[in-house]
């Protein structure tokens, strides 16, 4: 409860130094207040027309707003708001969704042979494997995992396991790329 009451005491502050036109004050009040009661339907709803009138990010305020609902499903401020920003999302959405289908409609187009079209696809199996191996704690950099994948020498001063890491991928990519990826039917957990 002692959380709950400074957080209202910083949306108060929040929204007396919007009123005042101190935009990067409020932002960081309003930060605050969500920090210490990010479920508060007030809280979540202020911010989100903050976050709407001075920076215009309807998304996001639209997720803040759709949070003080989920918590509180009778809140009239931010259902008001929600309804009127519902349909600008939802139109942001659609565009977005358009553009991708336009690039990935854009990237079918290309034929396979083209050469500039499989170094992209080999410049981005090699990222693959050195960013898979680097999250899991490898030490390798991106031109060692690309020269052991290239060439299978070892490179000096890595340990054993760092280069198993690299090749059992590269071996277990190579597995999927031939035998499951361009098949018809569905993959099952027997594949």
């Amino acid at each position: 409860k002692a959380r709950d009451s400074e957080a209202v005491v910083s949306l108060n502050a929040a929204l007396e130094m919007k009123k005042v036109g101190k935009t990067d004050k409020a932002l960081k009040l309003f930060q605050h207040a969500f920090a210490l009661s990010p479920k508060h339907p007030d809280i979540l709803n202020h911010y989100g027309e903050f976050l709407e009138d001075t920076k215009k990010d309807v998304v996001k305020a639209d997720q803040l707003y759709t949070l003080a609902l989920t918590n509180h499903p009778e809140h009239r401020g931010a259902l008001m708001n929600r309804q009127r920003t519902a349909s600008i999302v939802e139109n942001l959405d659609r565009e977005m969704l358009r553009k991708i289908d336009d690039k990935r409609d854009a990237l079918s187009s290309i034929p396979e042979n083209n050469s500039a079209l499989r170094r992209a696809k080999k410049e981005a199996y090699f990222q693959h494997i050195y960013h898979t191996v680097a999250i899991e704690g490898n030490t390798m950099t991106l031109q060692q995992t690309r020269s052991i994948l290239e060439t299978r020498i070892a490179v000096s001063g890595k340990s054993i396991d760092e280069h198993n890491e690299i090749l059992g991928l590269d071996a277990a990519m190579k597995y999927i790329n031939s035998t499951l990826l361009y098949r018809l039917r569905d993959i099952t957990m027997g594949d």
